[in-house]
């Protein structure tokens, strides 16, 4: 078995391989010192506001020689005055991401900048980079004596807490006057706010975790604010309850902003008992489902009542006081991390308006998009309910569907109570949807009257991957894929922006995953890491629970998990440190690891008929319980789900097993803890290939109590034993035959297991047939079907009814690795792999932004034979494997390739950095 995601070599065996491997054979002797270092980032971003005191800074060296590799960096932080606070002096490293700072303690709040220098192979140095900027956050007691501050729970007449509260915060103060060269914001809430200051949205922040665990966001409102002046400062606070992915707490708002002045005076504004509070004016009608999330109805009229309160000089003097809940940190929000990851936002309109037979106005906006609606009004009439409705289909008449199946089984209305006149209405909270129709609104409605506020988690503006080939379905099948990861992301990673909206396990894997090569997605994945983690040390950490993880947190009902849930922890962790070198991750989780690799073996029956595999996998409930194998239930098309040692859960336990080896060997944990794992992982596997084998080499679905072999030996069972490493390896290339032969038989949950063991067994147009078959489930009939967003299932039926579900976009990783060719092999691509996978396509052409810089590859197949036209970043190297032959190879200055030989019909070669091609010689 070609256990590629092994192939890692520790960063000081990187240094050594880049130095020593890529050294031209062919390349003139002059050397052209490096260009500046471009790229700059701090923890992963340009400019963050919200670092803690010891960040961390990458960069992408630039030279224009062939080979190039970073021999050295220099870097320089500054103050706000510009007083030098660290200078790392000359280190000799090939490191160029997350590189620690190590200087004097830096400062809460304050703005720093930075600036990067490197050196070539062979010693010349780049100028300095262009300066950069960070600003660090706040710890607990930096806030100055800001305070949580809430509504008077309940209402006259109903004291009881509302479970769906919005509440509506303003102040006004005096700005000192002076010249204003840096203001702040620093906000959090339980569980979104919305900021004004003088009249205009200045932040928008949500906080779905447990008050322990929660977060702050930054903002820059320097441009908000005028010295000298009133500044009015109001919150929109939106409280839930608990529900899916959102735990209860209480409602609060904490606030404080900070002013800096040109002389160094500075003025902190604070949330505290002098706020004044009243209920915002929105109607408690009833939830959207049974997963927490609350129809919005806004009442316009009541709005209009209360008027402009985030202007200056409103009367507030009929409003409550603040009850003040405590000074931060207060029980229950005793701890704040600076929230990095940001939401972005682009205003859309539909691509076509439709009439239903009833006259009702449709906007079409093309594909399913999360979003915030918003109408306008040119004349309402006071007191007139307009039931905006969004959906996914239009029924017969031309309207959009409400069945169950059309709607996930949600409410999504946004009924709206109008006002008297011109008027907007903008929601607050955002769903998925293609339609949204404006029935009753006694008025023409336009294109130009509707919009939809389009919010994903914003992604690297440098960081997407590119994809086009001869096939124009495969090319559709990534737009799908592509599209689908990125809408699936918005506060947190998400379930369905819809039904959903909370962050499960295995979606939140599948979907990080994804985007980590898709968009150079690191900080969504890292926060959703810690949160995982965070729900083990909360409820998994004694007796038979130690080393569990919930199946979705936060989450309102608490405690809950799902076996094979846990089980893709350690792969997706590791595949984090693979795309990213992030190092000090993968040290941050090992203990977590090491308690799931526990859980694993304490499941290893060591007697009886089962002995020696993975055993009723405590955990789940109901279709849950012992593992969940593919969700849902006809999406494990048969799968035998009352095996007692089932071969998909053991087959994740060797994964496991093996990936906790994997963490440990590259900490330099000692060699008896790695080989015991490896040992365990082995013997594991030599059990299964042992019970739950058939003579022709396909596994069953697992062991009964009995010990019998069940009489199921479904496409999910043989398909993780070749991805997982469980098949032997001469089985390896039969075993993709038949799993190709069987078309698409696993769900979108699990279909990328499929497409990698398809990959594994060199079953190339088998990986090309499975994406492209429009006759068959899977991506390619989906979108015949006229899907626009990855479903949950390939049939949406019951409750499995979302047909916004990111969870089956893994796969464009494996189009990226197993079709274009491109695939990381060392952290942080420090190694790559360019390749032409034989899959019948003509041509592909393609890119990956990588943690070093963006890997390119574009190949042709003709009757000439196969070209390939490859770039590769500065400090990278990367090995092209082309079909057996003789290949006229050239780089930058004539630069030639190490060639590496030919071995089982694949000729390959070692480069190193620039533009690159191979064509097959006559």
């Amino acid at each position: 078995m070609k256990l590629r995601l092994a192939a890692v070599v520790t960063s000081a065996l990187v240094v050594t391989s880049l130095a020593a491997a890529v050294t031209p054979t062919g390349a003139a002797t002059a050397n052209t010192a490096p260009a500046a270092p471009a790229g700059l980032t701090v923890d992963d971003l340009t400019h963050p506001l919200n670092t803690d005191l010891t960040p961390r800074f990458g960069w992408l060296p630039q030279d224009s020689d062939a080979n190039e590799v970073q021999s050295a960096y220099k870097l320089e932080v500054r103050d706000a005055a510009g007083e030098l606070v660290w200078d790392s002096e000359k280190v000799s490293s090939a490191q160029q991401a997350y590189v620690d700072y190590a200087g004097e303690t830096l400062e809460p709040g304050s703005r720093y900048t930075w600036r990067v220098k490197t050196w070539d192979r062979r010693k010349a140095p780049s100028r300095w980079s262009a300066g950069a900027a960070f600003e660090t956050g706040l710890d607990d007691t930096d806030w100055g004596g800001a305070s949580w501050i809430r509504r008077p729970p309940g209402t006259a007449g109903n004291p009881a807490q509302e479970r769906d509260e919005w509440t509506l915060a303003r102040t006004e103060v005096e700005v000192p006057a002076g010249k204003i060269v840096s203001a702040r914001s620093y906000l959090s809430a339980s569980h979104t706010a919305e900021l004004y200051l003088g009249g205009e949205q200045a932040d928008r922040m949500s906080n779905f975790g447990y008050p322990s665990e929660g977060y702050y966001q930054a903002a820059d409102v320097t441009d908000l604010i005028t010295p000298g002046e009133t500044l009015s400062l109001g919150v929109k606070l939106h409280w839930f309850s608990g529900g899916q992915g959102r735990a209860a707490g209480i409602p609060g708002v904490l606030l404080k902003l900070d002013l800096t002045y040109a002389d160094g005076e500075t003025t902190t504004i604070v949330t505290d008992g002098s706020w004044k509070v009243r209920r915002a004016p929105y109607v408690m009608v009833g939830t959207r489902n049974g997963e927490g999330l609350w129809i919005e109805h806004l009442d316009g009229q009541a709005a209009q009542a209360i008027g402009d309160w985030t202007e200056r000089g409103y009367d507030d003097s009929q409003w409550s006081g603040a009850v003040v809940v405590g000074a931060h940190p207060v029980a229950p929000f005793t701890r704040l991390e600076g929230q990095q990851t940001r939401l972005e936002e682009t205003v859309v309109r539909p691509e076509r308006m439709l009439r239903a037979i009833d006259g009702t106005p449709v906007a079409d906006f093309g594909t399913i998009i999360p979003a915030r609606p918003g109408v306008h009004f040119e004349n309402g009439t006071a007191g007139r309910q307009v039931m905006i409705r969004a959906g996914y289909e239009l029924a017969d008449t031309g309207r959009v569907s409400t069945t169950g199946l059309s709607t996930q089984s949600t409410n999504m209305s946004f009924p709206y109570t109008q006002a008297a006149g011109e008027q907007d209405y903008l929601a607050v909270g955002h769903l998925g949807f293609r339609y949204l129709e404006i029935p009753g609104a006694g008025e023409e409605i336009t294109a130009e009257d509707v919009t939809a506020t389009v919010v994903h988690s914003a992604y690297d503006k440098d960081g997407a991957a590119t994809f086009e080939s001869s096939d124009a379905t495969l090319d559709d099948v990534w737009d799908l894929m592509d599209r689908s990861l990125r809408y699936s992301v918005q506060e947190t990673f998400v379930d369905t922006p819809t039904r959903e909206q909370g962050q499960f396990l295995h979606d939140t894997a599948n979907i990080s995953i994804g985007l980590m090569s898709s968009q150079r997605e690191r900080v969504a994945s890292r926060q959703a890491i810690r949160e995982f983690l965070l729900s083990q040390e909360r409820y998994w950490t004694t007796g038979n629970d130690a080393g569990r993880y919930n199946a979705v947190y936060p989450n309102g009902d608490g405690k809950r998990d799902i076996p094979d849930f846990t089980e893709v922890v350690p792969d997706w962790i590791w595949r984090y440190y693979l795309e990213t070198g992030d190092k000090a991750v993968l040290e941050d989780t090992y203990d977590n690891l090491t308690a799931t690799a526990g859980y694993i073996r304490r499941h290893i029956a060591t007697s009886g008929p089962t002995e020696g595999l993975v055993t009723n996998l405590s955990g789940g409930s109901g279709q849950y319980l012992y593992g969940i194998v593919d969700w849902p239930a006809h999406g494990r098309f048969g799968y035998d789900m009352s095996t007692a040692a089932r071969t998909t859960v053991n087959a994740l336990g060797v994964d496991v097993l093996r990936k906790v080896a994997l963490a440990g060997e590259e900490l330099g944990r000692p060699a008896a803890e790695v080989a015991a794992l490896r040992s365990d992982a082995d013997a594991l596997a030599a059990r299964m290939n042992q019970k739950l084998r058939k003579t022709d080499g396909t596994y069953v679905d697992g062991l009964l109590a009995d010990g019998t072999q069940s009489a199921h030996a479904g496409q999910h069972a043989t398909s993780y034993a070749v991805t997982f490493g469980v098949a032997p390896e001469q089985d390896v290339p039969a075993l993709g035959g038949r799993l190709a032969a069987q078309g698409m038989k696993q769900g979108p949950m699990t279909a990328h297991v499929l497409l990698e063991a398809l990959a594994e067994a060199d079953a190339g147009e088998g990986v090309l047939n499975l994406l492209t078959n429009e006759d068959d489930y899977g991506w390619a009939g989906w979108l015949a079907s006229g899907g626009t967003f990855t479903p949950e299932a390939w049939e949406l039926s019951g409750s499995a009814n979302s047909a916004s579900h990111g969870w089956g976009s893994r796969g464009i990783l494996d189009i990226t690795e197993s079709v274009l060719g491109i695939r990381t092999t060392a952290p942080g691509a420090a190694e790559v792999e360019i390749s032409v996978p034989a899959t019948g396509l003509t041509h592909a052409k393609g890119s990956v932004a990588t943690q070093r810089g963006r890997v390119a590859s574009d190949w042709t197949r003709g009757e000439d034979g196969v070209s390939l036209r490859a770039t590769v970043p500065v400090n990278v190297t990367a090995v092209v494997r082309l079909p057996e032959g003789s290949y006229l190879a050239t780089g930058p200055g004539r630069a030639a390739p190490e060639s590496l030989g030919t071995e089982n019909g694949v000729t390959s070669y070692r480069i190193g950095s620039g533009a690159w091609t191979f064509t097959k010689g006559q």
